[in-house]
């Protein structure tokens, strides 16, 4: 469905607003330039863990991360929530909880989801796709697996504040949702969805090209559920396959830039895509323009847009951080994980700038912890 005149004008609503809360962590464009280059990464060079994220059941593997910006219900401003996507014997896409880490490291369980939940085809593996709304709710995708394989196309599941299921959004384009961003303003939400099972299965571990970025259009009533107003492909075309190591690799980090781009981790091929005028587009985009590719980018996974416009990102392939200008120039690059063999791999997914600080909030799933930064 495209937006009518009246939704459009809500939409601009949400894109002014959009500016404002990048400049609402309290870092201008300025202030992120006084370091060498311009990077927002600039000075900084330490890592340290917070807390670990394995709750009481035993879910391991983290890759959801979402600051809370409003405190309601059981959420409180500036703690994190973190997604796990396995379960206590690490079989992938069967993670069921999500927990609450406060910027000390104090850990809670914020929700724990039946793995057998209706409306959620295949079941339960948390994802990627996290976020918090100023309203309380959270919404959270799952990318289900049973006995190692994916066992149905999942779902986006609506918690309220105090982290129980109240409904599920399936169908209407989401297929395997694989990461999310989000943008609200008064009564709607916006989201940016990634989805990676678009032929994934059948093609049993070939490359196919039929990832897509989905954004979905939420109304959010004072009384009552959120709703989708409008579903809208704004990007497709993107690979995507099988794997053993992370069950499926496609299109996985979105973020959008306060000039309006949707920007895009094209993982398979090693690129920052972006999509132009990703509130308003009624068609989809493709795979977007190229942003920047190859040399520090090797297998993004999660990505963020930083205080200023920058694009931060993380590599699945040798556990970096990479900071990219929207022009496209790779300026700063951060070793957040050198464990494993090769070092870092596989072991980072979700990231969020801490709201008001110089410092990035990220997950490690190889030590299964948040860490910071800074």
């Amino acid at each position: 469905m495209k937006p009518t005149r009246r939704s459009a004008a809500a939409l601009a609503v949400i894109v002014t607003a959009t500016v404002g809360l990048l400049a609402g962590t309290g870092l201008t464009a300025g202030a992120a330039s006084a370091d060498s280059l311009g990077a927002f990464t600039g000075p900084l060079h330490h890592v340290t863990t917070l807390a670990s994220t394995v709750p009481g059941n035993g879910d391991v593997n983290p890759y959801g991360v979402a600051v809370v910006s409003r405190g309601t219900g059981d959420l409180r401003q500036g703690n994190v929530l973190v997604s796990n996507f396995n379960d206590k014997a690490n079989a992938q896409g069967t993670g069921t909880t999500i927990v609450q880490v406060t910027p000390h490291g104090q850990v809670s369980l914020f929700a724990k989801i039946n793995p057998r939940l209706s409306g959620c085809p295949g079941g339960v593996g948390l994802t990627t796709a996290l976020t918090v709304l100023r309203s309380g709710w959270v919404i959270v995708g799952s990318l289900p697996a049973k006995n190692g394989s994916v066992s149905g196309s999942g779902c986006l599941i609506v918690l309220d504040k105090w982290g129980h299921v109240r409904e599920t959004f399936a169908g209407q384009g989401i297929n395997g949702p694989w990461d999310m961003a989000s943008v609200e303003a008064g009564s709607q939400a916006v989201l940016f969805v990634t989805n990676v099972l678009n032929g994934t299965v059948a093609a049993k571990g070939g490359t196919v090209f039929g990832g897509t970025v989905l954004r979905l259009v939420l109304q959010i009533p004072r009384n009552g559920l959120p709703w989708i107003q409008f579903n809208t492909t704004i990007g497709s075309g993107f690979a995507e396959q099988l794997n053993s190591a992370a069950l499926v690799i496609g299109p996985t980090g979105v973020g959008l830039g306060p000039n309006g781009v949707l920007y895009v981790a094209d993982t398979l091929a090693n690129r920052v895509a972006g999509i132009g005028d990703a509130v308003f587009r009624g068609s989809s985009d493709g795979r977007g323009f190229t942003v920047s590719a190859g040399h520090h980018l090797n297998g993004e996974l999660g990505l963020v847009v930083a205080p200023g416009g920058d694009i931060l990102t993380v590599n699945s392939g040798n556990g970096n951080l990479v900071e990219i200008t929207p022009f496209g120039a790779q300026i700063a690059v951060r070793t957040l994980d050198s464990s494993g063999s090769p070092p870092g791999a596989g072991a980072l997914f979700g990231l969020a700038v801490k709201p008001g600080q110089r410092a990035v909030y990220f997950v490690d799933d190889a030590t299964n912890t948040l860490d910071l930064l800074h």
